[in-house]
Parts: C-alpha cells; structure tokens; sequence
C-alpha cells in the first residue's frame, strides 16, 4: 500500500504537470460550464417551468453533474493518448505499481474537477442559484458530485486503454454528450412517456443529480420515480460503488497487460 501511494502521488503529480502545460484545456474545462448555465439558464429557462422552483436553481445542480460525468471523456482521452504515443509501454517497463497510473490520473482529474466547481458556483450564486438546505448537506453534496467524477474517470480511463487510439477516443467520448439528454440533469421526467422516463430514471445521472438538489435544498425528490431517483442520495452511492467495483479492477487489468 505505501508503494501505491508513493508512486500514486508521484503519477499524480506527473498528471498535473502535464494539465498545467496544456492551458487550453484548463480553460475550456472551466468556461464551458458556465456557458451551458448561462445559455441553458437563460434561453431554455425563459420558456421552461419546473413546479415548485425556479429553473435556474433545478438546472445548477444538474450541470455539475453533467460536467462530472464528462470525466468518462477526459479520462477515455488521456489514457488513450499515454498508449497511442507510447507513454504507458514505458510506465510498463518502470518499478511501479501498477494501478499507480491510473489512479494518479483520475486524482489529477478530480482534483482539477474540484478547482472548476469554485467559479462555476459563484456565478451560480449570480444568476440566482442559492443553497437553501444546511451547510453539511451542501458539503455532502460536493462529495458526492466528486465521488461521481471519480467513477466516472475509471470508467473513462479503461475505455481509452481498450481504444488506444485518441481520434477514435475523442469520437467515442463525444457520445457521452448524449447521457445527461438522457436524465434529469436538465429537465424533469416527470413528463416523458413511461419507458423514456425509466431509462431516464435510470440512469446514474439523474441519480446525482436528484440527490445534489435534495442536499442543496433546491428541489423535492420527485414522487412515483425509479428506485435510484425515489432515494436519491443511496442510488448515487450505490451507482458510484458499482462503477469503481467494474472498472478500477478492470482499467489496472488491461494497463498492467495491455494487448499482445
């Protein structure tokens, strides 16, 4: 264990390092998110109504989630990357643990997650979001949101080391803009038909994202949802214990052997 944290930290550092060199990425992962509030909050949210809350409030949460849940796509790039250009064959020949790698990415990743949340919610406080619930529920909250990137970066980082080629990882990573479209991250689904709203419900994004607006206070847990949505806070830790139960084991695996 103390090999792992010794060489854990040191790829950690190595992670950022290599984020810190590519400024253009740092500044893409922070302003997009602000984007989509301000576009979404205030194009869609003039013509969208959320009973019992304003949209601005219902749609704050559901973005931070969606963002987390990008990490399937950062973390599908980079590892990808490392074996298109040779990089995880020379971790491979080092004496280093192996799970090391991948795990010094996925800190790397939700460290710099945790780093944009901070603007992201100032200008949320702006635009009118508030925390209306207590301040260890709004903390919990934001463990929550970085426990889900956390399950979200593994998922990625095998993916990408089954890719192992970055094009075709950027394109397979772009689908994933497709997953919240398929949750409540930005509407409720209370109205979609009966077999979309259970895919809806479903899916672990709406899970998080049903769980961060109970903590914030922003929205009640809607009635007559999905086992996941209904409790919301128990769905989001049961989806998280299921990602990194699949595929931390699976992401060490296949850097450890890679293909032959």
């Amino acid at each position: 264990m103390s090999t792992l944290a010794y060489d854990g930290t040191a790829m950690l550092g190595r992670q950022l390092r290599r984020l810190r060199n590519n400024p253009g990425l740092m500044i893409l992962s922070q302003t997009m998110p602000v984007s989509m509030l301000l576009f979404f909050g205030y194009v869609f949210g003039s013509a969208l109504a959320v009973p019992g809350t304003a949209y601005r409030s219902f749609l704050l949460p559901g973005l931070l989630v969606a963002t987390a849940a990008g990490g399937v796509m950062t973390g599908m790039f980079q590892s990808a990357q490392d074996v298109h250009r040779g990089v995880t064959d020379r971790f491979r020949t080092l004496p280093v643990s192996r799970a090391a790698v991948p795990l010094g990415q996925a800190l790397a990743d939700v460290l710099v997650t945790a780093a944009g949340t901070v603007p992201f919610l100032l200008v949320g406080l702006a635009v009118g979001w508030r925390v209306e619930g207590s301040a260890p529920a709004a903390a919990g909250a934001l463990a929550l949101l970085l426990l889900f990137r956390f399950a979200c970066v593994w998922t990625g980082i095998y993916l990408g080391l089954l890719t192992r080629n970055e094009e075709a990882a950027g394109q397979l990573g772009g689908a994933t803009f497709l997953l919240p479209l398929l949750s409540s991250a930005y509407i409720p689904t209370e109205g979609l038909p009966g077999w979309l709203r259970t895919v809806a419900e479903w899916n672990p994004i709406s899970a998080v994202a049903t769980a961060l607006r109970d903590l914030f206070g922003n929205a009640s847990v809607p009635e007559g949802a999905a086992w996941p949505v209904a409790h919301p806070v128990a769905g989001s830790l049961a989806w998280c214990a299921v990602l990194l139960a699949v595929f931390v084991p699976l992401a060490v695996r296949e850097y450890a052997h890679g293909r032959r």
